[in-house]
Formats: structure tokens, C-alpha cells, sequence
């Protein structure tokens, strides 16, 4: 695998990049790291300058000494440096494939993946997991990075990994035991030429897998359901519909597989997608030792995850919720969908190349107003001006006060912005923590 002679360099020192230095370290590597953001703006810099040989400000040539490289995910791949790290021969991967590599081998993996879903999917199959006693993890794209846990060592029976499109682009010998993808619907064509590009990065997930591991397909998402034929290994469908394929049934009131019987009424969650999470988180854990009743348990006592749809509070009887973690437009769709009544929806930021108009009819139902923000503002005020009431604020604060400001008793004010945060915010949780914030200060009559 590795030897003395390898010589590992780090490109991008964010939190999978950095964790990757030390783990490296501790298995006796000495990377060197890169970033081309300066010093200022890494907050473990000064940490990182004493532990490792950097550089800050730039991708120098520095980094062609190096026989192996581990890229960030929120790297394009085809900036200058990795053209040149390509043109030298030098092997690219991804902390995910490093992770991969030096696990212990006992330890199985489940992997998730998809446009939306994934957080709360992996989230449900942590918590059925760790409710049966298994020794687990949960970490990829939510909570910590892979290599921030001490994966090669023995002791750990289930790796729960959330995997995005960025995290898939590298894979090369990384194999799951249990992987899925939820649903395909087009997003960070800002990264990709294509929405096949988009595509192809997912599908890596099922890439290496063997006749001993399993591939979850959502029969409802159209490209993954035909896609199915070209998986060929043992396969565990789901549908929100009635089908003769399925492995979990949906009867409309209750979600049923073998022993198992989860009512609709008892769910912690709402909507057709998070039944649909849930069926397959289900599947996700069925080829393994766990008894319904450690499902149930875990399911019914699941608290949901923050930024996703998540009730923030009540201020003079008008709800407000915090859907920061909608990023794209097919969860906006969802988060639309899950309210019976109209909402005042707050949108906007940093756009990724999608096109707005596909949520008119669902803004058209259940709208009453639209509250526009950051860089997309424009193009979506064209875009839904016909559709909903919409207005244009220059900063995040003034649109949530005039959100409250209109609204009548019994309104509900939605965060669901189509847009990720890097416009105004570092994140999408900074984003999500400032709305909140914002409705605290309301409730308190600031």
C-alpha cells in the first residue's frame, strides 16, 4: 500500500484535509500541506505551521516532490496545480480512499449518498445501529471527517459514511458493504460540465462493490431505477408506490418490513421524502443482525437534524422554520411539499447553476410571499415574479424581520434557500444559526 518512500502532500486544509495530515502523521507520514487561502482565514494555522511543513497563499510547485496527493473534496478538479500534478504522474485520491485504505479490515461500511436525504438517512441508520449495540461511527460529509477516527484500529464494527458527489469524484479502490443512492436530481452544476457529470460521480458509489455486498435502489427516482440492470450484486429496492420489486413496503399509513411496523402518525419526521429516508435506512441495516424492535425504538425516538426543516419557534403565533441545509431546488420542493398550509419563504445566495423556474408550481400553491437575497436575488425575482409577491433585500437580517414584520397570526415563515451560503456565510450552519438568532431576538422584542 504505503512505504518509507511515499510522499504524501495535502492540497486544501479544510476539515477532511486537515484530518488527513494527522492521521498520516500518526501512522509515521510527514505530508506536506497546501492551501491557497492564506493563513488568516485557516483557524488551525498556527497549529498546522508548528506540526507540518505548509504553505499558505498559493499552490507552488512544491508539491510535484510528492509521490502521492490527497485532494479536499471542495477542490475543483481542474484548477492549474492538478493539471500539473496529473501531467507529473503523481497519484491523486481522496481522504475517503486514504480512510479506505488504512481501516481496519473487520470493520464494515455503509454508504450513502444522493442529492437530499443523505444526512437524516445516515443519521437514522447511526442511530439503529448504535440502539443494537454495535461499536459505530458516523462521519464522511456530516459531523467528522473519516480519518479523524482511529479506523485502523480493530474495535469498530460499522463505518457510517455520508458521501457527496466531490467525495465519490476520487474513488478508486474504496468499496462499500451496504451503499445507496437516495435520489438524482441536478445540482452543483457550478462544479459539473453536466448533469451526466453530476451523475457518474454518484454512481461511483456502487463502483467496487462484490457479490457479497449490497445496493439499495430507490424504484421511484427515474435514473437510478435505470441504472439498476448495471449493478450486479444483491439488490434491496424501496418505493413510496406499490411494487412488485420491493424489499420494504409503504402502504400509505405504515412502513412494513418483516417484523417491523412503523405508523405514519408515529414518525418523528415529516413527508413522502423522510418516509422514504427512513425505508431506506431500514435496508441499509436488514442484511446485518438487528431486531425490529431496536429499528422501531431508534426511529420513533429520532429527534431530526438541525437545519432541516427544523422548528425554531413560535413568536406572537407565527412558526418559523430553519431549512438552511436546502441547498438545492429539489429540497425546497420537499420543504414545500411538507407544509399544509402557506408559507412566507425566505430564498437566496450563492446559486449553482440550476434552474429556478422548475419550483413555480409549488411556490404558486403554497407562497405567499417570496423574501429574495444574495447573489441569486435577481435571477430569481425574474424567475418567480410572476408567480408569488416577491421583494429584494440586500442583507439576511432585514429579509427575516420583514418576513415577520408581514405576517398575519398563524403564518409560517420558512429559511429554505435553493442556494448554498458562501455569498454571505461560511456554511450552511452559520447560515442556519444566524436565522435563528434572528427569531430569537424577535421573540424577545429586540
Amino acid at each position: 500500500m504505503f512505504d518509507e518512500n511515499t510522499r504524501f502532500g495535502i492540497l486544501g486544509l479544510a476539515r477532511s484535509g486537515i484530518a488527513a495530515a494527522y492521521k498520516l502523521k500518526e501512522l509515521g507520514f510527514s505530508p506536506f500541506l497546501s492551501e491557497f487561502r492564506s493563513a488568516e482565514h485557516i483557524p488551525a494555522a498556527d497549529r498546522l505551521k508548528i506540526d507540518f511543513e505548509c504553505e499558505f497563499g498559493e499552490h507552488t510547485d512544491r508539491i510535484l516532490s510528492c509521490t502521492d496527493v490527497i485532494v479536499s473534496p471542495g477542490i475543483p478538479l481542474d484548477i492549474p496545480i492538478l493539471k500539473k500534478i496529473k501531467k507529473n504522474k503523481i497519484e491523486i485520491m481522496s481522504e475517503i480512499e486514504l480512510g479506505f485504505l488504512i481501516k481496519d479490515a473487520s470493520s464494515k461500511i455503509i454508504a450513502i449518498t444522493g442529492s437530499n436525504g443523505k444526512s437524516t438517512t445516515v443519521s437514522l441508520i447511526y442511530d439503529i445501529l448504535k440502539k443494537s449495540g454495535y461499536r459505530t461511527i458516523l462521519a464522511g460529509n456530516i459531523g467528522d471527517a473519516f480519518t479523524s477516527f482511529p479506523i485502523e484500529k480493530p474495535g469498530l464494527d460499522f463505518i457510517v459514511l455520508e458521501l457527496s458527489s466531490f467525495q465519490l469524484d476520487l474513488i478508486k479502490t474504496f468499496r462499500a458493504d451496504v451503499a445507496a443512492i437516495l435520489n438524482l436530481t441536478p445540482d452543483h452544476l457550478n462544479r459539473y460540465d453536466s448533469f451526466e457529470d453530476y451523475a457518474h460521480a454518484k454512481f461511483q458509489i456502487y463502483t467496487n462493490q462484490t457479490s457479497s455486498d449490497y445496493a439499495i435502489i430507490n424504484l421511484d427516482d427515474e435514473i437510478v431505477n435505470n441504472f439498476k440492470d448495471r449493478i450486479f450484486v444483491n439488490k434491496l429496492h424501496f418505493s413510496l408506490k406499490k411494487n412488485g420489486l420491493n424489499d420494504i413496503i409503504f402502504d400509505g399509513k405504515k412502513i412494513i418490513f418483516e417484523n417491523l411496523k412503523l405508523k405514519v402518525k408515529n414518525l418523528p419526521v415529516n413527508g413522502p421524502h423522510n418516509i422514504a429516508n427512513i425505508m431506506a435506512a431500514v435496508l441499509a441495516v436488514s442484511p446485518f443482525s438487528v431486531q425490529a424492535e431496536d429499528m422501531k425504538a431508534a426511529i420513533e425516538g429520532f429527534k431530526g437534524l438541525e437545519h432541516r426543516q427544523e422548528f425554531v419557534a413560535s413568536v406572537k403565533n407565527v412558526k418559523f422554520y430553519n431549512d438552511s441545509k436546502a441547498t438545492n431546488t429539489e429540497s425546497v420542493k420537499l420543504a414545500l411539499l411538507s407544509f399544509k398550509k402557506p408559507v412566507r419563504i425566505i430564498m437566496g445566495g450563492a446559486g449553482k447553476g440550476e434552474d429556478y423556474s422548475v419550483l413555480n408550481p409549488y411556490l404558486k400553491k403554497t407562497a405567499k410571499k417570496v423574501y429574495l437575497l444574495g447573489e441569486a436575488k435577481s435571477e430569481m425575482a425574474e424567475t418567480f415574479k410572476n408567480i408569488a409577491e416577491v421583494e429584494i433585500f440586500s442583507d439576511f437580517r432585514s429579509a427575516v424581520e420583514k418576513s415577520f414584520a408581514d405576517a398575519h397570526k398563524g403564518d409560517t415563515v420558512l429559511l429554505s434557500p435553493a442556494c448554498t451560503s458562501y455569498d454571505m456565510f461560511n456554511n450552511f450552519e452559520e447560515r442556519g444559526n444566524f436565522f435563528k438568532q434572528i427569531v430569537r431576538e424577535l421573540a424577545d422584542g429586540k
